[in-house]
């Protein structure tokens, strides 16, 4: 890890021109992160900007429907309706203490690019988001609140018009603008030292959760479960468990099923090769990236996540559309809680767990809700 690679996959597989910026991030980040008086402010905006800590709920009508405790974080209900805050607000503060006076970033469902818009308007930086226009049209309400605070959101039409093109032209961007330009980078994705700055970021999910959790049963959960597109509420949660005997399950977007040649399952079903600046997992390029969920519709996978799937750590699946579109109905049903089709693809794989019986208890991050996704929701129940 001093290397900034999570063994052997990770790194900064980068043109010259981004080695040096990329480097003094680093260590930039290096020397302040973990500084009282960055940590204070940080921890003054996640509490009072954020809505921090965010609650664990015991889902108890989803547990007696399956046999398990089934925990959520929910995440789901601070600022935005995401945990993607978390991260925004500590790399945007890190921008504003380097002299940073603009933020770009990329977006796919629209919450990260939504958080983004807040901790800019919130810190005085002028922002830019790069969205592809397929998930521009699909996510309107999200591009509507970006520029409802100030941001430009750039429509990406090259390529697939998704996620992945939308970094492409973020990256450009950062290259450009080096000298006054952040790029915050939405997940634990691309060259170092963004896998790690995100995940530690994201960190506070677990930290709170393992908290909470032997508050209220004395114990830690037998199971860890979180949808993975690049996987920063994943890494979010897992990492504070990591050394706990806790087994982890990550949920990718499986798209139309198996066979069917598009779906969004780079650990399930890729192969190692360099993207957007680190070596990871990536789908091969005869597979169409596809996922009902904007926010999955991505390519690679943080390399932690390749690292946790190479050595055993993590288990990884592809949950289908109509399986996470069968979970946010349920869940909402159930408990009263409307998650994110990102979410749904966590909330399939932790009732698929609960069915077998394996675990007794199991902690599912609810990384975002639902708002965002009902006209894509409407489209496929007949309500």
């Amino acid at each position: 890890m001093a290397d900034g690679t999570f063994d052997g996959y990770g790194g900064r597989h980068v043109p010259d021109m981004l080695e040096e910026p990329l480097k003094h991030l680093g260590q930039a980040y290096d020397e302040v992160a973990e500084t009282e008086s960055f940590q204070a402010d940080l921890r003054d905006l996640l509490e009072t900007f954020a809505g921090r800590p965010t609650p664990l709920h015991y889902a108890r009508n989803l547990s007696e429907r399956y046999g398990a405790d089934i925990y959520l974080k929910r995440e789901d209900l601070l600022h935005g309706g995401a945990h993607k805050i978390n991260n925004t607000l500590g790399q945007a503060l890190l921008a504003k203490r380097a002299g940073k006076d603009r933020l770009i970033a990329e977006t796919g469902a629209g919450q990260h690019g939504t958080a983004t818009a807040m901790a800019g308007a919130l810190l005085d930086l002028d922002t830019e988001i790069y969205m592809g226009e397929k998930d521009v049209e699909r996510q309107r309400m999200n591009v509507f609140r970006m520029r409802l605070m100030g941001a430009t959101v750039n429509e990406v039409s090259r390529g697939g018009a998704g996620l992945a093109d939308a970094v492409d032209a973020a990256l450009e961007d950062m290259a450009a603008n080096v000298e006054d330009t952040h790029y915050l980078v939405g997940s634990v994705v691309g060259p170092d030292p963004f896998p790690r700055m995100v995940r530690d970021f994201q960190s506070v999910i677990g930290e709170e959760a393992r908290e909470q959790m032997l508050d209220r049963t004395g114990s830690l959960p037998d199971a860890a479960v979180a949808c993975v597109g690049g996987g920063s509420n994943a890494i979010g949660l897992f990492h504070p468990l990591r050394d706990d005997d806790v087994a982890f399950y990550g949920a990718e977007g499986g798209g139309e099923g198996e066979g069917s040649g598009r779906h969004a399952a780079p650990l399930a079903e890729g192969e190692d090769e360099v993207i957007h600046g680190m070596k990871t997992r990536v789908i091969d390029d005869d597979t169409e990236v596809h996922s009902v969920s904007a926010g999955l519709d991505y390519p690679g996978v943080g390399p932690e996540h390749a690292m946790f799937r190479a050595v055993g750590r993590a288990e990884y699946t592809a949950v289908t559309d109509d399986e996470a579109l069968a979970a946010f109905r349920e869940l909402s049903e159930t408990e009263g809680i409307i998650p994110a089709l990102e979410t749904s693809h966590g909330v399939a794989r932790a009732i698929e767990l609960a069915e077998t019986g394996e675990h007794d208890s199991i902690l599912v991050n609810l990384s975002g809700r639902g708002d965002k996704d009902m006209e894509t929701a409407a489209e496929h129940f007949d309500l």
